[in-house]
């Protein structure tokens, strides 16, 4: 089981990075468009906020939080993009601070999960380090719509690999939420991390075979951007066939993002 503490730290310092982007914003500019569609800055950080204090719930009081899933229908489509637009339209204050106060809890929350616990969530139970991941990958994929929104290039780091991780692992989701059977082998994965390192996964015979920049698989997998924009190629049909419906995120299959829509 992987140790929550460096994943945790990553986490910190991934929402850390974003808040230093956003922290400065005049109130208009958080009323720009991002690349999700009717998605504003604000609706990004809003929707980090929801999030963050729906693990924390998870995380401090498990029977709570499955009380509530009745009413948190989030594979519903539309669901999550209301629950953003609500919170979205306070105060820009308010919706930063909240953003900062809930992750810090968050962080406080998983730190006290007793080792081997099981975290109730929308998907499968997780534990307190699968969760931090999860909450890593997400915060970088919205990170990464603001980022291109104010035409800011964010240097890859080595954080990547928590993002590259989740998206290996959550390659039979994809199949399912699109409602095809997942492939019975394993596929190797062997990507290029920002350190020059090679980082991989699966058997090194598998048939089927992904490769390219870290960087361009968390792109791809977190739907930032257009397969036809990422040099992530793949060898063998199935392999090809999960590149063009991978997703690292729980709900329906996401509209992605358009040849050449960001630079």
């Amino acid at each position: 089981m992987a140790d929550l503490a460096p994943v945790l730290a990553d986490l910190i310092v991934e929402a850390d990075n974003l808040d230093a982007i956003v922290g400065g914003l005049s109130e208009a500019a958080w009323a720009t468009p991002t690349p999700a569609p009717g998605w504003t800055i604000a609706h990004q950080i809003a929707h980090l906020a929801w999030t963050d204090d729906i693990a924390r719930l998870a995380a401090t009081d498990p029977a709570s939080f499955r009380a509530r899933l009745d009413d948190m229908p989030v594979h519903q489509d539309g669901y999550v993009d209301r629950v953003a637009r609500e919170r979205a339209q306070q105060p820009t204050e308010r919706v930063l601070s909240d953003w900062r106060e809930g992750r810090a809890a968050l962080a406080d929350a998983l730190r006290a999960v007793p080792e081997r616990t099981r975290l109730p969530w929308f998907g499968p139970p997780m534990s307190a380090t699968s969760m931090a991941t999860a909450r890593l990958m997400e915060t970088w994929a919205h990170g990464q719509d603001v980022a291109d929104t104010l035409g800011v290039l964010r240097v890859p780091t080595e954080r990547l690999r928590q993002v590259a991780h989740i998206g290996v692992r959550t390659r039979d989701f994809a199949y399912l939420v699109h409602g095809s059977a997942p492939p019975a082998e394993p596929f190797r994965i062997e990507l290029m991390a920002p350190s020059g390192q090679t980082w991989t996964w699966g058997p090194h015979d598998a048939a089927q075979r992904v490769t390219g920049p870290a960087l361009d698989f968390c792109l791809l997998v977190t739907q930032r951007r257009n397969r036809r924009d990422l040099a992530v190629t793949a060898t063998g049909a199935e392999a090809d066939g999960w590149l063009d419906i991978a997703q690292a995120f729980a709900g329906p299959p996401g509209g992605g993002r358009a040849p050449g829509q960001s630079a």
